[in-house]
């Protein structure tokens, strides 16, 4: 299946692209619709929604691939997370995926989830399997104290194993992170259902405002719906060019490699 992350603003989704959707619900186990703001209108959203920024957890999340990320051109997605007050967690992704191609003992696997992720233009579907590790398991690692495969379980590296591009080993990853995030979760009185606002914040300064909400298959565009007319009625835009938080994290980390490298090469 293609990867279908909105390229354009103002697109809604096509014809052709809600069947897609139509045919994978009964194969997958959730769906998250997530609309991504532009950093002005971050305030007057927090505003919008009521939310209060002091109910908010940090977190540090950091990815991981090649300098010239093999990894996501091969649709693998390797992360690990910090948040506060809660143990450490580590996430292998594919996308996208085909549910039905997946074999069925992946499937029963405990902390394995399929998953259409949904916003304004196009969706991807995706496989994950993700772990609770110990805390401060990723702080270990972003201090070098110990290898990078640490923070993955044993059914996660088999997992990579399988799926990752050949000759492509965990401990040879490059650390691109970490990023500090802000994750808010909230239900807005006229909605009825969970809301999750994250703050990506990224080391040039820039920023990424996030909003989601998840729900069963079976009530996605229902769910649509409902959450598309309490934004509109808030005032919030959700026309604008979206920009998903992990493609904006690999393009500035990439970016640093690439031109420490080229500094270095200039010392020489």
């Amino acid at each position: 299946m293609r990867d279908m992350e909105p390229r354009e603003p103002h697109q809604a989704l096509s014809d052709q692209q809600v069947a897609e959707v139509l045919k994978l619900l009964p194969d997958i186990d959730g769906v998250e619709l997530k609309l991504s703001l532009p950093d002005a209108d971050r305030q007057s959203a927090v505003n919008a929604l009521g939310m209060d920024p002091l109910d908010a957890q940090i977190r540090q999340v950091a990815f991981f691939d090649t300098p010239d990320l093999a990894l996501d051109r091969g649709g693998v997605v390797v992360r690990a997370r910090r948040s506060q007050g809660k143990p450490d967690d580590s996430v292998i992704k594919l996308r996208p995926v085909r549910p039905d191609e997946l074999p069925a003992s992946l499937r029963r696997q405990s902390g394995f989830e399929v998953e259409v992720d949904a916003m304004p233009g196009g969706f991807v579907c995706s496989a994950t399997l993700k772990a609770e590790r110990q805390v401060d398991s990723l702080k270990a690692v972003l201090n070098g104290d110990v290898a990078t495969h640490s923070l993955f379980s044993k059914d996660q590296r088999s997992f990579f194993s399988e799926f990752a591009p050949g000759g492509i080993e965990l401990d040879n990853l490059k650390l691109m992170g970490p990023v500090t995030v802000l994750k808010l979760k909230f239900t807005p009185a006229d909605l009825g259902r969970k809301m999750v606002a994250e703050l990506w914040n990224y080391p040039d300064g820039s920023r990424i405002l996030e909003l989601s909400t998840k729900c069963p298959p079976a009530d996605a565009f229902t769910a649509a719906a409902e959450t598309r007319a309490l934004l509109d009625t808030r005032g919030i835009d959700l026309s604008g060019e979206q920009h998903t938080k992990t493609r904006a994290a690999l393009d500035y980390f990439a970016g640093q490699l690439s031109a420490a490298e080229a500094s270095s090469e200039g010392r020489r």
